[in-house]
């Protein structure tokens, strides 16, 4: 996972520091210092303690870099996990919609991406992909299907 994240990300600089949280799992510690140097990472993590299935505190540590407390949490991911099992069937534990190959969960997970990034506006009316500055409009199916790359 690292490594894709490495390969698919601008390289950071000390002036542009790539940012990571995580659960408290040690193993995304050692990995991270392998991939990017520790003037160019920030990377902390967030531990949850649980009683009877409760959160009942979060311990944040400080692993790489000086981040900000409060920007150490893994909320995005998790809220982002729990939509994409909300809005795949084949995502959903004990499900009827299972992917019986590989492939068809990746094409699956492929579609709801690209509706989430360029077709499916935030509140403040905007896709992630103009946010970005990727694109200067809200994409339709009809793009989305008929769209052809410059070859």
């Amino acid at each position: 996972m690292v490594e894709s994240v490495f390969i698919r990300t601008k390289l950071p600089t000390t002036d542009n520091k790539i940012e990571i949280y995580s659960d408290g799992n040690d193993d995304y510690t050692a990995v991270l210092g392998e991939y990017y140097s520790e003037n160019c990472l920030i990377y902390g993590q967030v531990i949850k303690i649980r009683e009877g299935g409760k959160v009942v505190e979060k311990i944040k540590k400080l692993i790489y870099g000086n981040p900000d407390t409060k920007q150490i949490e893994t909320t995005d991911v998790e809220n982002y996990n729990s939509i994409l099992r909300e809005r795949l069937g084949r995502l959903v534990r004990k499900t009827k919609c299972i992917s019986k190959k590989k492939s068809a969960l990746n094409y699956a997970l492929g579609f709801f991406q690209f509706h989430w990034n360029w077709m499916d506006p935030l509140p403040c009316k905007k896709t992630p992909s103009m946010i970005e500055n990727l694109s200067d409009h809200i994409w339709s199916w009809n793009e989305f299907l008929f769209y052809r790359f410059a070859v």
